[in-house]
Protein backbone atom coordinates (compact mmCIF):
# COMPACT_ATOMS: atom_id res chain seq x y z
CA UNK A 1 0.00 0.00 0.00
CA UNK A 2 1.55 3.35 -0.68
CA UNK A 3 0.45 7.26 0.34
CA UNK A 4 0.95 10.14 -1.70
CA UNK A 5 0.52 14.04 -0.37
CA UNK A 6 -0.59 16.52 -2.64
CA UNK A 7 0.30 20.60 -1.73
CA UNK A 8 -3.53 22.49 -2.07
CA UNK A 9 -2.92 26.29 -1.82
CA UNK A 10 -6.02 28.06 -0.89
CA UNK A 11 -5.76 31.55 -3.03
CA UNK A 12 -7.93 35.04 -3.15
CA UNK A 13 -8.51 34.58 -6.58
CA UNK A 14 -5.24 33.78 -8.33
CA UNK A 15 -6.00 29.72 -8.63
CA UNK A 16 -5.88 29.66 -12.01
CA UNK A 17 -3.51 32.17 -12.88
CA UNK A 18 -1.25 30.07 -10.62
CA UNK A 19 -1.53 26.30 -11.61
CA UNK A 20 -1.04 27.42 -15.44
CA UNK A 21 2.32 29.23 -14.24
CA UNK A 22 3.28 26.04 -12.14
CA UNK A 23 2.34 23.74 -15.10
CA UNK A 24 4.40 26.09 -17.52
CA UNK A 25 7.56 25.37 -15.22
CA UNK A 26 6.68 21.72 -13.98
CA UNK A 27 4.81 20.56 -16.96
CA UNK A 28 2.23 17.93 -16.76
CA UNK A 29 -1.81 17.85 -16.91
CA UNK A 30 -3.79 20.97 -15.82
CA UNK A 31 -7.37 20.36 -14.41
CA UNK A 32 -9.55 23.34 -13.99
CA UNK A 33 -13.09 23.26 -12.98
CA UNK A 34 -14.94 26.32 -11.97
CA UNK A 35 -17.58 27.08 -9.35
CA UNK A 36 -20.01 27.43 -12.00
CA UNK A 37 -19.23 24.00 -13.29
CA UNK A 38 -20.04 22.91 -9.80
CA UNK A 39 -23.79 24.86 -10.02
CA UNK A 40 -23.05 28.25 -9.08
CA UNK A 41 -25.16 30.61 -11.04
CA UNK A 42 -22.65 31.85 -14.04
CA UNK A 43 -23.95 35.46 -12.91
CA UNK A 44 -22.75 35.66 -9.61
CA UNK A 45 -19.69 37.48 -8.48
CA UNK A 46 -16.91 34.42 -8.19
CA UNK A 47 -18.51 31.74 -10.39
CA UNK A 48 -15.44 31.84 -12.80
CA UNK A 49 -12.79 30.88 -9.34
CA UNK A 50 -11.46 27.86 -9.57
CA UNK A 51 -13.27 25.40 -6.98
CA UNK A 52 -10.76 22.40 -8.00
CA UNK A 53 -7.33 22.99 -9.12
CA UNK A 54 -4.62 20.51 -10.19
CA UNK A 55 -1.34 20.12 -11.96
CA UNK A 56 -0.41 16.14 -11.98
CA UNK A 57 3.22 15.37 -14.32
CA UNK A 58 4.86 12.37 -14.55
CA UNK A 59 8.00 13.64 -13.18
CA UNK A 60 6.23 13.35 -9.39
CA UNK A 61 4.98 17.14 -9.21
CA UNK A 62 1.42 17.65 -8.04
CA UNK A 63 0.13 20.41 -6.69
CA UNK A 64 -3.81 21.70 -6.20
CA UNK A 65 -5.58 25.06 -5.54
CA UNK A 66 -8.46 26.37 -5.12
CA UNK A 67 -9.91 30.34 -4.64
CA UNK A 68 -11.76 30.84 -1.39
CA UNK A 69 -14.75 31.99 -2.05
CA UNK A 70 -15.26 35.92 -1.44
CA UNK A 71 -12.14 36.36 -1.71
CA UNK A 72 -10.63 38.10 -4.92
CA UNK A 73 -7.56 40.77 -3.75
CA UNK A 74 -5.10 37.95 -4.99
CA UNK A 75 -2.11 36.13 -3.36
CA UNK A 76 -2.39 32.84 -1.31
CA UNK A 77 -4.45 33.23 1.64
CA UNK A 78 -2.36 33.69 4.78
CA UNK A 79 0.69 34.29 2.87
CA UNK A 80 3.10 36.60 4.40
CA UNK A 81 6.42 37.27 4.13
CA UNK A 82 9.47 35.04 4.13
CA UNK A 83 12.81 36.17 4.75
CA UNK A 84 16.46 35.66 5.82
CA UNK A 85 17.74 37.02 9.03
CA UNK A 86 21.35 36.45 10.82
CA UNK A 87 21.48 33.20 8.69
CA UNK A 88 18.10 32.10 10.11
CA UNK A 89 14.83 32.28 7.84
CA UNK A 90 12.08 34.47 9.31
CA UNK A 91 8.59 33.65 7.94
CA UNK A 92 4.65 34.72 8.42
CA UNK A 93 3.69 31.46 6.58
CA UNK A 94 2.01 28.42 7.46
CA UNK A 95 3.52 26.59 5.13
CA UNK A 96 6.37 25.96 1.92
CA UNK A 97 6.52 24.11 -0.92
CA UNK A 98 9.37 22.15 -1.23
CA UNK A 99 11.09 20.55 -3.95
CA UNK A 100 14.13 17.97 -4.38
CA UNK A 101 15.78 16.09 -7.50
CA UNK A 102 18.89 14.41 -7.39
CA UNK A 103 19.80 16.59 -9.75
CA UNK A 104 21.15 20.32 -9.71
CA UNK A 105 20.74 21.36 -13.47
CA UNK A 106 16.61 19.73 -13.16
CA UNK A 107 16.33 22.17 -10.02
CA UNK A 108 18.12 25.30 -12.08
CA UNK A 109 15.42 24.65 -14.72
CA UNK A 110 12.07 24.79 -12.04
CA UNK A 111 14.37 27.89 -10.44
CA UNK A 112 14.74 29.62 -13.45
CA UNK A 113 10.91 29.40 -13.84
CA UNK A 114 10.16 30.08 -10.49
CA UNK A 115 12.08 32.96 -10.08
CA UNK A 116 10.50 35.11 -12.58
CA UNK A 117 8.78 38.25 -10.72
CA UNK A 118 9.97 36.00 -7.26
CA UNK A 119 11.79 37.55 -4.24
CA UNK A 120 14.62 35.59 -3.52
CA UNK A 121 15.12 34.16 0.24
CA UNK A 122 17.96 32.34 -0.17
CA UNK A 123 19.94 32.36 -4.14
CA UNK A 124 20.04 28.89 -5.10
CA UNK A 125 23.83 27.67 -4.12
CA UNK A 126 25.28 24.57 -2.53
CA UNK A 127 25.06 24.56 1.26
CA UNK A 128 26.31 22.69 4.10
CA UNK A 129 23.90 19.82 3.60
CA UNK A 130 22.93 19.86 -0.45
CA UNK A 131 24.61 20.19 -3.42
CA UNK A 132 22.03 22.76 -4.34
CA UNK A 133 19.63 24.78 -2.09
CA UNK A 134 17.33 27.82 -2.75
CA UNK A 135 14.35 29.11 -1.25
CA UNK A 136 12.03 32.15 -3.19
CA UNK A 137 8.61 33.53 -2.37
CA UNK A 138 6.94 33.21 -5.76
CA UNK A 139 4.41 36.20 -7.45
CA UNK A 140 1.77 34.04 -5.99
CA UNK A 141 2.99 34.55 -2.33
CA UNK A 142 4.24 30.81 -2.05
CA UNK A 143 7.22 30.19 -0.54
CA UNK A 144 9.39 27.55 -2.50
CA UNK A 145 11.97 25.47 -0.81
CA UNK A 146 14.28 23.60 -3.32
CA UNK A 147 17.30 21.05 -3.02
CA UNK A 148 19.03 18.92 -3.98
CA UNK A 149 18.10 15.27 -2.52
Amino acid sequence: MTIQTTTHLNFRGDARAALEFYQSIFGGHLVVNTYAEFGMPAELPGADNVVFGLVAAANGFRIMGYDVPGSSEGGLMGGGATRRENHTTVTEQALFVSISSDSLEELQGYWKGLVVDAEIVEPLAASAWSAGFGMLTDRFGVTWSISVS
